[in-house]
């Protein structure tokens, strides 16, 4: 076995064909993460019969006078395999000390098990010893986090998709498909749209992600090479909208009217549930009045509609993945993101893509999960979660790991000052 640097079209190539990867696995994503600050190279093992076996994007950050390795979702490599990973392991950490880089903190697609609410647990049979492998070549566990902490989700939620849309539909919870049907009659109207409106994207998940506005303009322009991104947006018709609000609150002034009648016609006999009913209704009709002087102001302010709500997905082998997304609070209740939701899952199946991948969630078998409503929201499109391994670190360079875990309190009081 040997290891060696690999052009962009060799890692490519590989990529391409091996099983199990993500769009975190790309040069794309590399050459993305370029414009963040960090620099990227390839590694490739080959067998005795010069084969590409196994291969990685590596970023390499500088912390202080540290160099320090990220591989993101891990290795392409065959975890089942032993003696490739023995192999693959020793020469990495070989070719990373002699380029002086402390360690590498890998968080590889190694399924601990599926989680949904009908079957429960189901453990993947083959984790115990690929953990026990991992430990045994002294990869440091950082442990089973249950929400956030790791560089990627050690949850994910993921859809199965099926060209049968109908079947597909019936496996969403009720509740959102009500949500789902509401919104489309309501004047959401679902849009693709590419680089120039990736301003509009950005103002809605500003707040909700740590990138700014360069990562998503390279992100975009990187992907797009290959047709590997989609942009899509949800816009609310004003104009229908206000049609669609005007016809709710005719429909509402008439069961308020009737049952007006009702209690009059029944004067001293109308049942309490009858005034209680009224009393309600009432309530509703409340409410569709100010929607409809809502509505009526948005067409007045928005005539060309509003963007409620984004998403940038990426396509990658044959899954898509939903690689960031937003909407305006302001409108939350037209729940536009449900439909978008529905809308992009309905093309991709058609189009032939497997899976659905909708992005971390934690824990779903969390009581008091802080991250319920994300969970919920995910989950309630008929996905499956599933849990990774999580974030392990190999040491390349023992001697310069553990000057730079000494300096760690200086680095600490380095940073508080900068900050101050």
């Amino acid at each position: 076995m040997r290891i060696k640097e690999l052009t962009n079209a060799e890692f490519i190539e590989f990529s391409e064909h091996f099983p199990v990867s993500s769009p975190y696995q790309t040069s794309e994503y590399a050459m993305t993460m370029t414009k963040q600050q960090y620099d990227s190279f390839y590694l490739g093992m080959y067998d005795d019969k010069n084969t590409l076996v196994a291969a990685s994007l590596i970023m390499v950050e500088l912390l202080g006078k540290f160099q320090y390795a990220y591989a993101p979702r891990g290795f392409l490599l065959d975890y089942t395999n032993s003696e490739y990973v023995k192999q693959f392991t020793k020469l990495v950490k070989k070719y990373l000390k002699k380029k002086n880089i402390i360690a590498i903190k890998i968080s590889p697609l190694i399924i601990k098990s599926t989680y949904t609410k009908k079957e429960g647990i189901i453990s993947d049979p083959k984790f115990d010893d690929i953990f026990k492998l991992l430990k045994k070549l002294k990869y440091y566990h950082l442990g089973y986090n249950n929400y956030f902490e790791a560089i990627k989700p050690r949850f994910e939620a993921v859809i199965d998709l099926n060209r049968n849309t109908s079947v597909m539909f019936s496996k969403i919870q009720k509740k959102y498909r009500t949500k789902i049907r509401t919104s489309d009659k309501t004047g959401i109207r679902i849009y693709r749209g590419d680089e120039t409106n990736l301003q509009l994207l950005y103002k809605q998940i500003e707040k909700k992600y740590s990138r700014d506005l360069n990562y998503l303009k390279a992100l975009y322009n990187y992907y797009k090479n290959r047709n590997m991104i989609d942009l899509y947006f949800a816009l609310l018709d004003t104009k229908k909208y206000l049609i669609h609000m005007q016809f709710e609150y005719q429909k509402q002034s008439i069961v308020c009217t009737k049952l007006t009648d009702e209690i009059f016609k029944n004067q001293g006999k109308a049942s309490q549930s009858l005034i209680t009913r009224k009393s309600l209704e009432d309530n509703r009709l409340i409410y569709y009045k100010k929607q409809l002087i809502q509505a009526t102001n948005l067409l007045k302010q928005y005539p060309n509609g509003i963007v409620v709500a984004s998403a940038i997905i990426v396509k990658h082998q044959r899954q898509a993945y939903l690689f960031l997304d937003g909407y305006d609070t302001n409108y939350k209740s037209l729940n536009a993101k449900h439909l978008l939701i529905w809308k992009l899952m309905e093309k991709y199946a058609l189009e032939g893509y497997e899976k659905f991948n909708l992005g971390g969630i934690s824990n779903p078998t969390l009581k008091n999960n802080k991250y319920k409503g994300l969970n919920d929201f995910k989950l309630g499109f008929g996905s499956k979660a599933i849990e990774y391994i999580g974030d392990l670190e190999l040491i390349t360079n023992s001697i310069l790991y553990m000057l730079y875990r000494n300096s760690s309190p200086i680095r600490k009081i380095k940073r508080k000052k900068e900050k101050s």
